[in-house]
């Protein structure tokens, strides 16, 4: 196999290596397994049993107690499904492709029509791929537990596939910079599709015996190892020139053996943190946040359970007469007894009286705080609204919201949609899947631009200091013309429009705007120059009719005719 001809003499210290890397990223990762569980419990129960203890995952009865209300499940979901939609919307286009440090208007149109090409096959192969139902739950665990993770990898019948990595599963390092840049697993396999992806040369030899068996035991499961990091090329484990590498090695196989040793020429994991603190590997999250309210949540609803039980059934202090006729105290029953006395029959203990309204007040009042750290309120701000307002007001209140997102969506960018598109488009390319590239594109970055229904609001709120300032100078040149000059309205205008999410195309180019503002200038010049004209004529008219004496007029006294 190709892996057996890279590795070399000593693939044995390496092994060990790639061992103690791993066993210190489980170490980190343990400081957060009891606050991941716990948000599992209160907010996405029985999705996660990578959290699970080995006791637990044997139990029959996995069913969560914990968790009375929904309205923390409901709050997560509605965040999710608000950032997918308005993020990376299957419906709409949410990224567009242009030359790093240059405007559209710039340049040529081999290069444009090259970049809209490019684009529109990249969305085809996004759309005809798992990308979107992958990206859903990627958004879901992002949410909920503030971290992450998704792989991207060639695929044969789609081009490329995503894979998400459940909480739990995966591991994190951190680069210098803060920058995920290494990536560890621990996941269990069939030995069948061991073989099927790094063939039966790949195992070793206790695993190759028991597939070999050819019975039940090809379907026994082994452990594996994944880790992708920095390709080293100087300690000969791998010869390829690729900036990333992934190898993979059976847990308790041969010392030395691994699976495979393969080139990455991206990076191929998405990785968003939500919120860092610190130098943490993992993020945090709103449902972290969220968490007092939905834990005393539960304990309200609980309480007021009990408080209504013993309230319908309270419990009762009974005359011995009736020890043995347990109908007396159903509903509708009938006991005879002889009269022993005032104490006779069955009274209550104490008198529940249940503060219900309080209560329901309480209970609200949790279910809006919870609904307000998820964010809810930013995507469910229409329907919440007590009347109708405009459409102004709805977007003020939209961009005033935004901001409490604007960090997070540039960091989703960052570590989410910037090496994912990387790694499609590498993958594409390589295929051959790109029409041939201008030469006016050599040695020249291309970058993304985000056009989503987010990214647009978050440039269009600064599109009303652009109105303060226009407002504040057209209002002064009454009392101060000089003001006119000061703005330069056509660079104002472009960003206006820019941060408003209009198309370049949409705009005319500085020459042609430069050439029609000529134009228009010339046409008054010569309006104004007609009129002075037209003054003129008639001022001499009225000086030719004009009788000064001696047989003259004004006007040939004035010229001395």
């Amino acid at each position: 196999m190709y892996m057996e001809q890279q590795l070399p003499k000593g693939r044995e210290a390496a092994h060990q290596r790639h061992k103690r890397i791993l066993s210190a990223l489980d170490a980190e990762r343990q400081t957060w397994f009891h606050h991941w569980r716990t948000i599992s419990d209160y907010f996405l129960p029985r999705r996660y049993p990578w959290l699970l203890t080995q006791r637990e995952v044997r139990t029959p009865d996995r069913q969560n107690k914990k968790l009375l209300d929904s309205t923390s499940t409901l709050a997560v979901r509605t965040l999710a499904s608000g950032m997918m939609n308005g993020i990376t919307s299957p419906a709409r286009q949410w990224f567009s492709l242009r030359l790093e440090g240059f405007r559209e208007e710039d340049l040529s149109h081999d290069v444009r029509l090259w970049l809209e090409e490019v684009e529109r096959r990249m969305y085809i192969v996004i759309s005809g791929s798992n990308f979107y139902n992958a990206f859903a739950v990627l958004y879901l665990e992002w949410c909920t537990f503030g971290t992450a993770s998704l792989g991207i990898y060639e695929d044969y019948n789609e081009v490329f596939r995503c894979y998400n990595y459940a909480l739990g599963e995966f591991y994190l390092a951190l680069d210098g910079t803060q920058r995920v840049n290494r990536h560890g697993r621990r996941v269990s396999r069939t030995l069948t599709q061991l073989v099927d992806e790094f063939g039966i040369d790949a195992l070793c030899d206790q695993s190759r015996q028991l597939y070999e068996a050819k019975d039940e035991r090809m379907f026994s499961s082994a452990e594996i190892a994944h880790l992708i990091e920095p390709n080293d090329p100087d300690d000969g484990l791998l010869y390829v020139d690729a900036p990333y590498r992934e190898v993979y090695w059976e847990i308790g196989g041969t010392l030395g053996k691994y699976l495979a040793v393969r080139p990455l020429y991206e990076w191929p994991n998405v990785t968003p943190r939500w919120e860092l603190i610190g130098n943490d590997s993992y993020g945090t999250s709103p449902a972290m946040d969220a968490l007092g309210d939905v834990r005393q949540l539960q304990t309200m609803l609980l309480e007021r359970a009990q408080g209504l039980s013993k309230a319908i059934r309270p419990p009762l202090i009974v005359d011995a007469q009736l020890q043995n006729r347990p109908k007396a105290l159903s509903a509708g029953g009938v006991t005879y007894a002889a009269t022993m006395g005032q104490n006779f029959g069955a009274r209550e203990v104490y008198k529940v009286n249940l503060p219900l309204q309080e209560i329901a007040y309480d209970v609200e009042q949790l279910q809006q705080r919870i609904r307000e750290t998820c964010h809810n309120n930013l995507f469910n701000m229409i329907s919440q609204l007590d009347t109708v307002r405009s459409a102004t007001e709805i977007d003020a209140r939209r961009e005033e919201k935004l901001v409490h997102l604007g960090p997070v969506l540039d960091r989703f960018y960052k570590e989410g949609l910037d090496p994912a598109l990387k790694r499609i488009y590498g993958i594409m390319d390589r295929a051959g899947l790109f029409p041939e590239a201008p030469t006016e594109l050599d040695g020249k970055k291309i970058e993304v631009q985000y056009v989503s229904v987010l990214s647009d609001a978050q440039r269009a709120a600064s599109t009303f200091t652009t109105e303060r300032f226009l407002q504040f100078t057209g209002g002064l040149a009454g009392v101060y013309p000089e003001a006119r000059d000061i703005p330069n309205v056509e660079e104002l205008v472009r960003d206006y429009a820019e941060n408003l999410g209009v198309k370049p195309k949409g705009l005319r180019a500085r020459a042609e705007a430069a050439e029609r503002q000529a134009a228009t200038e010339q046409q008054q010049a010569l309006a104004q120059a007609a009129e002075v004209g037209s003054q003129f004529a008639a001022g001499a008219k009225n000086l030719s009719q004009a009788d000064v004496g001696g047989g003259m007029n004004a006007l040939q006294a004035m010229t001395g005719q």
